[in-house]
Order: structure tokens, then sequence, then C-alpha cells
């Protein structure tokens, strides 16, 4: 029988502590799912390659004695991932070719992306920057001072995004101290960030992030990123609400991923739990064909035939539009 894994009884608060006690031996988080090895095809070199890393909080909604489990499969590396082709690329979305100064990246209109920190809550096996340059293209490497120059010299941009990594691993006194001098830029009308650390570790959306989220002199959007129902508990609806008391406009961004989410009662369940929690679906992207996930691709027509599941289901605006970002193009390309 497969049971959920129980939370630990006594929980430290501090985002940072948990960080800290996260998973990061593959070895020890199937103990903690009594799971062997075998079962699950588990890689050395994988975990060699791009080092597994998971939060205790998000492994404690994964359910025990199963090697399917959607959560597990999005974390733990696995042999498949040792297998490479052709359309398989290290920069699969063209952000190296766009960048304007370590960490800015320019690739559409209005909107730059802030490559903030290389860090992140969770190490998720299909990111597609997983093998990106984080030594050579950080914004904070000379104290942010090239990114924002050449921000405050366009006055097209009125748009930042901050990126990563996660741009929530940095302390929150770092991204006031970021966003104090973005504020100095008068051209700016908007802040976006892309975050995961609401779903795998929702105690980083603290009193000290909600206080700096509702200092801001713009509206601020926050964008989940969200793959699957069981996802989404009491505490990461509890962080989304602490999120829209400060102010923020809540969306989601998901990963068609096979073998997660590729069925449309699973997208279906993600998108009620989602509005429950306050945040609206934005995109569903097809898998970006970054080296080490080729296993995840869900073919293009099969995507578009979920999505048309999801239309007779569902209101439209709990059906997130089917997207793929194609390196050179002037937007994200809208499949259906």
């Amino acid at each position: 029988m497969i049971t959920a894994l129980a939370a630990p009884a006594a929980r430290r608060n501090d985002w940072r502590v948990q960080l800290q006690g996260a998973y990061r031996d593959a070895g020890s988080l199937l103990r903690a799912l009594d799971l062997a090895p075998a079962e699950v095809n588990l890689s050395e070199a994988a975990a060699a390659e791009f080092a597994l890393l998971a939060p205790v909080s998000y492994v404690s909604r994964m359910r025990r004695r199963d090697p399917q489990d959607p959560l597990l499969r999005q974390v733990l590396p696995i042999a498949a991932e040792e297998s490479r082709s052709p359309v398989d690329l290290l920069d699969p979305v063209g952000d190296l070719v766009r960048t304007r100064a370590p960490g800015l990246i320019h690739k559409y209109a209005g909107r730059v992306l802030l490559i903030a920190t290389g860090s992140c809550a969770v190490h998720c096996r299909y990111c597609f920057r997983r093998h990106f340059p984080y030594s050579e293209e950080l914004a904070a490497r000379d104290d942010w001072r090239a990114a924002l120059a050449l921000i405050a010299a366009d006055n097209s941009i009125n748009e930042v995004i901050l990126s990563g990594g996660d741009p929530l691993s940095l302390s929150t006194a770092k991204l006031r101290s970021l966003t104090n001098r973005l504020a100095g830029i008068g051209h700016i009308r908007r802040l976006r960030l892309h975050t995961r650390w609401p779903v795998v570790l929702p105690d980083r959306v603290d009193a000290e992030l909600v206080a700096w989220l509702q200092s801001l002199p713009w509206p601020t959007t926050v964008v989940i990123h969200a793959n699957h129902g069981n996802e989404i508990d009491v505490e990461v609806r509890d962080a989304c609400a602490r999120l829209r008391e400060a102010g923020a406009t809540l969306l989601n961004q998901s990963v068609l991923l096979a073998g997660v989410n590729d069925d449309a009662a699973h997208l279906q369940r993600l998108s009620e739990a989602l509005f429950d929690a306050g945040v609206l679906p934005y995109y569903l992207h097809l898998l970006d064909r970054v080296a080490g996930a080729a296993h995840f691709a869900v073919p293009r027509e099969r995507a578009q035939g979920l999505i048309a599941e999801l239309r007779a289901q569902l209101p439209g605006y709990l059906v997130p539009r089917l997207a793929q970002e194609i390196a050179g193009e002037p937007s994200k390309t809208i499949i259906a």
C-alpha cells in the first residue's frame, strides 16, 4: 500500500536552517521513502553531473514506496539522464547569446531578465539552466553595477524579471538592496519574480520577505512553478496567502513532464489546486530540450490534446496557455 511520507513532528521555521537540512544524497532520500536504488534506476553519474537537492518540506509530500511518485521523479537523478541526442542542448532557449552584461538577458521587448543568483531550493532534473555558467553569468558578480547601468541607459525597459537559479535564494536584505537601487531607475514600471521557493519550502515567505514586497514601489508579480497538484498543500496555500496579502499578483507556470503531469486529470487537479491557493495558471511549457532531460519530453501533438481536454472540463481562466520557448524568437510561441 502506498502511503504519504509524514512531515517531521518538530519543524524549524527558519528557511535557512531548513535548506541546510535538505536531502543532498540520493541514498538518504530513498531510505526515507522505503525505496531501493534498483527500483528507481538511480544513477550516480547523473547525480555527479547535477547534484540532488530536495528540502524535507517537499519530500514530506512524496508517497512512500512509490518509485513513480510525481514529485520524486522531478528531483531524482536516474540513468535516463545519461542519454544524449543531437536535439539536446546546454543552452536550449538561447540565453547566452542574448546576454548584454553578466547576468542580464534581454530577449524580449520591454523587459529584461536578471540572473540574481545561481542557487535554488530544489534541483529540478528538467531545469533548462542546469548547465548554465553561473560563475560567469551572474549579475551580482560586480555588485550589480553593469546590469543596473545598462537598464538605466535603456528607456525601453519597463519590467525587470528576477530569475536565477531562484531569486528568493538570496537573503531578503540582499533583495531589498537590489530593489532599492532599481527604484532609482524611473522607467521601470513592473517587477516580476520567478520562484519555486513557495512551493518547495514555503517558510521562505516569512514576515521579512512580506515586508519587503509591501515596500516595493511597483506592481509585483510572483510566478511560482508548480507542476503537480500534490505539490500544493496547506503550507503552500498559506505561503501564497501571505504573498497575496503583500500585494503580489500570483501566477503559475508549469512544465509538461512525461511521467509527472502528462495526463489531463492531473493537469485539471493542478489548476484547481492553484486557484484554491489564489494562483492563476499562466503557461504550460513544452520541455526545453536541455541535455539530460529528454526522458521528460512530451510530443507536441499529445500536449495539444491535453489542452483540448482541459478546455472541455475547465473555465478558460483555469486553462494555461501551452507555450514553447524557441531560441531567437521575439516572444514565447503559443501552441494552444
